[in-house]
């Protein structure tokens, strides 16, 4: 039986300015390094329960920085960089607030966001898909942590578990786990942030 453990990475100046952030490899904002060092500490304190055997993360240095926390606190020398874990990539909208989009394309923009470069759902989905087929099919068994992005994430887990239109946008180092149960995923825990309660 896999567990899953989904990670999104600390907060980043663009997401404190709502800039689209897709493949730009923007760094973890002090807030964000904060909150790595406290879902760190968590998942060492829970690790002598229950310990992480692997950890894969996004190369991007947001997801990378709050990967190498994480691995450091718990114990795992070496992180696994997999670029299909990156977020979804926005083409011309990276590094954009929703206000310059509408100034550059008109309040219609995402109408054209294809156009525009927006990577899509289905894309997204069926590349992190993939790695976590990988991982489970080389890693029976095994506990994984994946420290990758919001949007990117919900993707995959829209995929994974049935979908939920009410379910919220995941927040930043926030931990989800899944179960592998007879050939489905259950969840266990969805956008778990008990770490952040006194920041």
């Amino acid at each position: 039986m896999n567990r899953i453990g989904f990670i999104r990475h600390g907060v980043t100046p663009w997401n404190q300015e709502g800039r689209f952030q897709g493949h730009s490899d923007t760094p973890l904002a002090p807030e964000g390094i904060l909150q790595a060092e406290l879902l760190a500490a968590r998942l060492r304190d829970e690790s002598e329960l229950e310990s992480w055997d692997l950890i894969y993360s996004s190369d991007l240095s947001r997801a990378a920085m709050t990967a190498r926390i994480v691995a450091d606190a718990i114990g795992l020398t070496e992180i696994h960089y997999d670029e299909r874990l990156r977020e979804v990539s926005g083409g011309l909208l990276d590094g954009t607030t929703e206000n310059e989009r509408v100034m550059k394309w008109g309040e219609d923009w995402y109408d054209d966001s294809e156009t525009l470069g927006l990577e899509g759902e289905e894309e997204s989905a069926r590349r992190g898909l993939q790695c976590i087929e990988e991982l489970v099919s080389k890693y029976p068994g095994r506990r994984i942590l994946l420290v990758s992005h919001g949007t990117f994430l919900s993707y995959v887990l829209n995929q994974l578990l049935p979908k939920d239109l009410s379910r919220p946008h995941l927040n930043n180092t926030s931990l989800t786990t899944l179960v592998g149960v007879t050939g489905a995923w259950e969840c266990e825990m969805y956008n778990c942030t008990k770490h952040l309660v006194n920041i």
